[in-house]
């Protein structure tokens, strides 16, 4: 089972304004941190995932999991990009009774694991990686992190038990926009030093632009960097990345567009 091959930086574009769609048509949130990650997400599935669309449970599939949950539509965008559903399915995106829901539910083709509240996707991911690794498959895992969210435990426990075992399938990717539900995340609970305390619990450890497709494709897609060591990617990214009036704003994690808002926002990533 290959990667996909597709031009991840068009894909990150669609992606942008498949979101700034939903969330504007369904009055919802976290358009922030969906454009925070569309490039990560991009890559993943554009150059790095083995996957087949036409196959989304096929046994030797790489698993994604988006810890993040409540930034599902950059994750419903890409798969429905990438074929995996219709494009015109995310109109259903927050409506009473469908599937695409305002959290990322596995009841959506190519979805792993539903998530929501933070802090379950990588001890998640851990268990799939050590069961891969006990069967001696060759598949990988990948679990998208909110910077936010490592603030639970959970995560920690994860990283000592998946160090312990050894399980250099697991790919860590921390979504490091610095901003959180409120503030900024040093004011909410500090957690540098990040990348030293990775590296402590036996990670082996890189750091990437978050935006940029070049590097995120070299290391995601060079991964295990280490034998005997799960992977710790801390990407740095843009909260709201691609809408100048959205970046960097803690506001738009909560806030959605109005029609001109959205009409603004479409220009920007039109002419971009």
């Amino acid at each position: 089972m290959n990667s996909l091959h597709i031009d991840s930086q068009d894909l990150a574009r669609r992606m942008r304004i498949q979101a700034l769609h939903m969330v504007h048509r369904a009055k919802a949130s976290h358009i922030g941190s969906a454009l925070s990650i569309c490039d990560i997400v991009a890559v993943l599935y554009g150059q790095v995932l083995h996957l087949d669309p036409k196959q989304p449970t096929a046994a030797q599939r790489d698993r994604f999991i988006l810890s993040k949950g409540h930034a599902c539509v950059a994750v419903y965008a890409a798969l429905a990009e990438t074929g995996f559903f219709p494009t015109d399915d995310l109109l259903k995106y927050g409506q009473d009774h469908s599937v695409l829901m305002n959290h990322v539910s596995h009841k959506v083709a190519g979805v792993e694991f539903s998530t929501g509240s933070l802090g379950h996707g990588l001890p998640f991911g851990t268990g799939k990686a050590l069961a891969a690794s006990r069967s001696k498959q060759t598949w990988r895992t990948f679990v998208l992190l909110s910077d936010g969210e490592l603030g639970e435990g959970s995560n920690w426990e994860a990283m000592m038990f998946a160090a312990h075992h050894q399980l250099d399938n697991l790919v860590a990717i921390v979504d490091y926009n610095k901003l959180q539900s409120l503030t900024t995340v040093d004011k909410t609970l500090r957690i540098e030093p990040l990348a030293d305390k990775a590296r402590a619990f036996g990670w082996s450890v890189r750091e990437v632009e978050g935006h940029d497709h070049t590097g995120l494709t070299a290391l995601l897609g060079g991964a295990p960097w280490e034998r005997g060591k799960p992977s710790f990617l801390i990407a740095h990214t843009t909260k709201g990345k691609g809408v100048s009036f959205m970046e960097n704003s803690v506001d738009w994690h909560y806030k959605s567009p109005s029609h001109d808002q959205l009409a603004q926002a479409l220009e920007e990533l039109n002419h971009a």
